[in-house]
């Protein structure tokens, strides 16, 4: 009968030992022990030097030393099968549920003993076996086994089963998007491989966030394996998605890099909080005070921001205007608050609105709609005869706004002379206007497009048409708003009440004063101009000619103006505003990124349709302008679309001078990447 042994100080020849091997167990023949260094036969019939120190700490049984190397062979396999057999019939879980709590560590024998009133040592062999398996509930450190608690064994679980998921989502991943690669590159569908529903839902999300660049740290590891030899190029995420068929042609990928939700389906998990405010609402209205305002705005408009109305006052003016109200019952701080301020402002794109407040409040319950009663802030500017202006007076009241006028009936009534309100507003519009320039306003009119869509998908057309302008009324609008901006915030200097302003703190020479319509002109006095800054330390505004501005004639559409609306308001209603400076200057830090991010999708989503349009027109001649001919590259603009393109020089000929036109048609557009490449240039 083979003798039992325990680890010792050697390790007599024709022992059967076991060492760690690939990270597995491997059996093995003791052939020879010289100082601690072992020659071994292991069961692959390979023979190898080992230190003992290597050894796992369970040993036996001790054989016959001067058995032949068959004989060692067929010893090996049988207790190689023998170990196997106990193996699978242990249940390590078992184990572990009986020593967890009991100790924090214990060698292998106490383990078995557990099990077997006298193990041999293939059952502790089997046995040590199975708890190296058990990497989750138990942790090796020879020559004992740690018991991971069964906090520790619940995470180690979590993770092997993300392991393993994340191990699946990435085999399948790489079939997919090679397959996704090459059908794109072929301009056919794809032949996508059998996936299990999960492991679709899994892979879309990566690319649909991949596309935002919102991966956490293990998409984005994924993501680094999943697209290992496809070619790095700009929005492959996106073009990938589009072939795969989970996202359409012409997908808005700039609302995903802004992480923008579009529409109102953001407000549906605030039904609560929106619920409490509209029952507040209902409780706290009272009679209006103010009922003579008009709004002018597009037809299309249902957020309605602003209302007004004018007197004579002598020689002078009174312009009293009412600006809506949505912090009078917002509770700031809270889950509403931080999703509002996160959307920053409106989108305003040619495939619809997308609006910064719940839909609810912004074109319903706080918009300046005719005949209903709601809170505003309303101010009278009291201005001299030449426009100047003498003193602002803001109060919060309720008001009931008259009529809602569109541009084309205001410019009609003023036109006509059907309105005298309207036309004294015109009359005072222009003398603020004039006193701007005076102050070194740099003004630019340029048309307008209108970018209209039809159908869907791959489907969509594009057509451009230019707006029809309202130049009187939205002189009008364009100038009481300044005023209102500019005067509420010489008023908050005043009375020490900190507000975000918008500041352009630039010398500009006497010739950028002005109105300018004609591209070159425009292009000229751009490149004088810097972007303006937000802050709470309030400066000049160079290019509106004003000494300061702080933006709160848009409460409803940008959420600086709601936060300039409620520290005027809880102002006047407590005599302290809701913020600091301090406060504000951590916030316009913020604040400040947001607007960027989210303004971003306002400036180029627009193009995006221009380039659609120009590229399904690509070989049709344009008219273009040149605007600057600097350098290699000349720019030229198309004013009918707002678009500028830069050229070669040499594709436009020897002679160029600003203002010069051409007729123009492209080699290629692109409206993903924005580019656009000339094909000629025919001097008109």
């Amino acid at each position: 009968m083979a003798k039992k042994t325990i680890l010792g100080p050697t390790v007599r020849p024709g022992t059967v030992v076991e060492f760690m091997h690939g990270d597995q167990p491997q059996l093995a023949w003791v052939l020879e022990e010289s100082s601690g260094r072992l020659r071994l036969l292991t069961i692959n019939k390979r023979e190898m030097k080992l230190p003992a120190a290597r050894l796992l700490p369970w040993q036996g049984p001790v054989l016959n030393a001067e058995a032949s190397r068959q004989d060692i062979q067929n010893a090996l396999n049988d207790h190689q099968e023998k170990r196997g057999e106990i193996q699978a019939g242990l249940d390590v879980m078992e184990l572990w549920d009986l020593a967890q709590g009991e100790m924090e560590s214990a060698p292998l024998e106490w383990f078995a003993d557990l099990l077997w009133e006298d193990p041999d040592d293939d059952q502790v062999a089997a046995l040590g076996r199975a708890m190296l398996q058990a990497k989750t509930h138990f942790k090796f450190r020879p020559p004992n086994f740690e018991i991971w608690s069964a906090e520790t064994v619940e995470l180690k679980m979590r993770q092997k089963a993300e392991e393993k998921e994340r191990e699946a989502v990435t085999s399948a991943g790489q079939v997919l998007l090679q397959a996704l690669w090459t059908a794109y590159g072929q301009g056919s569908k794809p032949k996508l491989p059998d996936m299990a529903p999960e492991l679709e839902e899994s892979l879309s999300g990566i690319l649909k966030r991949k596309i935002g660049d919102r991966l956490d740290e293990t998409e984005r590891k994924i993501w680094t394996a999943i697209s290992k030899g496809l070619p790095d190029l700009p929005h492959l995420p996106l073009l990938l998605a589009q072939t795969w068929d989970i996202l359409p042609v012409h997908h808005n990928y700039l609302l995903d890099e802004a992480d923008y939700t579009w529409e109102d389906s953001w407000s549906e998990s605030f039904s609560n909080e929106i619920k409490e405010i509209e029952n507040t609402f209902s409780n706290q209205s009272e009679t209006p005070e103010v009922e003579d305002l008009i709004s002018i705005d597009a037809a299309t408009t249902r957020d309605i921001d602003d209302a007004f109305s004018i007197r004579r006052d002598g020689d002078g003016y009174v312009v009293s205007i009412g600006l809506a109200r949505p912090d009078a019952h917002w509770e700031f701080g809270s889950e509403l608050d931080k999703a509002v301020m996160y959307r920053a402002t409106s989108l305003y794109l040619p495939e619809g609105t997308s609006h910064m407040m719940p839909a609810r409040f912004g074109t319903g319950l706080y918009s300046l709609i005719a005949g209903e009663t709601r809170p505003a802030l309303v101010t009278d500017f009291r201005l001299d005869g030449s426009g100047k202006l003498i003193s602002v007076t803001p109060r919060p009241t309720w008001v009931r706004v008259a009529a809602n006028i569109t541009y084309e009936a205001a410019d009609a009534a003023i036109e006509n002379r059907t309105d005298e309100s309207l036309v004294l507003a015109h009359e005072l519009a222009e003398k603020l206007l004039a006193l701007r320039i005076e102050d070194g306003a740099c003004i630019i009119r340029k048309p307008e497009p209108i970018i209209t869509l039809e159908g869907e998908g791959a489907q969509t057309t594009v057509d451009i048409t230019l707006k029809e302008q309202c130049p009187l009324s939205e002189l009008i609008i364009s100038e009481f708003m300044i005023l209102a901006n500019s005067g509420l915030a010489a008023w908050a200097g005043e009375n020490g009440v900190p507000l975000l302003h918008r500041t352009q703190d630039i010398a500009l020479p006497p010739e950028a004063a002005g109105m300018f319509t004609e591209p070159v002109e425009i292009m000229q006095v751009v490149k004088l101009l810097l972007p303006p800054s937000l802050e709470t330390t309030p400066r000049r505004h160079a290019a509106l000619g004003v000494a300061v501005y702080s933006p709160i004639t848009s409460p409803l559409r940008r959420y600086t103006d709601f936060i300039n609306m409620a520290q005027v308001c809880t102002f006047l209603a407590d005599g302290s505003p809701r913020l600091d400076k301090e406060g504000l200057d951590q916030m316009a830090i913020y604040l400040g990124m947001r607007i960027q991010a989210v303004s971003a999708v306002q400036r180029f989503r627009p193009r995006y349709w221009k380039l659609v349009h120009l590229a399904a027109r690509r070989k049709e001649y344009q008219s273009a302008v040149v605007v600057d001919e600097a350098g290699p590259m000349a720019t030229l603009a198309m004013p009918h679309l707002q678009v500028n393109v830069r050229s070669p020089k040499k594709l436009l000929g020897d002679k160029l001078y600003p203002g010069q036109r051409f007729q123009i048609n492209f080699a290629r557009v692109d409206p993903l990447t924005n580019e656009i490449r000339l094909s000629e240039a025919l001097e008109e």
